[in-house]
């Protein structure tokens, strides 16, 4: 498989680890060259410095031949952005963005493209936690 990872946090980087462990063609980008320290040092993968919105950035990327694109900043318009900009002009089969804001993912999902919102599940875990199940979901 073949994966475009935009941002190269704590989770991006975790995320192209696993996935070249498990043998699969990993590019990332991210605007900060520091970002990439984050990558072991052997990372098979390919790494992209410059802006994920871009589309000059995502061509050098080779997301016209991804199967996935992950968006996975720390800011929710740079991955809505990015999403929308794989779906609609790379034509990326699946897109995954990562949204903090529980309202806006409800919305963007509507749009094709696959939501992580971590607060959300964030606050499902915690009322799994406590013993508050039937909460679940509201």
């Amino acid at each position: 498989m073949r994966v475009v990872i935009m941002g190269c946090g704590r989770t991006g980087s975790l995320l192209a680890r696993l996935l070249t462990d498990a043998g699969h063609d990993v590019t990332i980008i991210d605007w900060q060259e520091n970002a990439f320290d984050r990558l072991p040092e052997e990372f098979p993968g390919e790494t992209i410095l410059g802006n994920g919105v871009d589309q000059e950035t995502l061509t050098r990327a080779g997301l016209d031949t991804a199967d996935v694109f992950v968006a996975a900043t720390s800011g929710d318009n740079r991955n809505i952005m990015a999403g929308e900009i794989a779906l609609n002009l790379f034509h990326v089969p699946r897109v995954i963005s990562r949204v903090k804001d529980p309202d806006r993912a409800g919305i963007f999902s509507k749009l094709g493209i696959e939501v992580d919102c971590r607060t959300t599940a964030g606050v499902d875990a915690i009322l799994s936690q406590v013993g508050e199940q039937e909460l679940l979901g509201v």
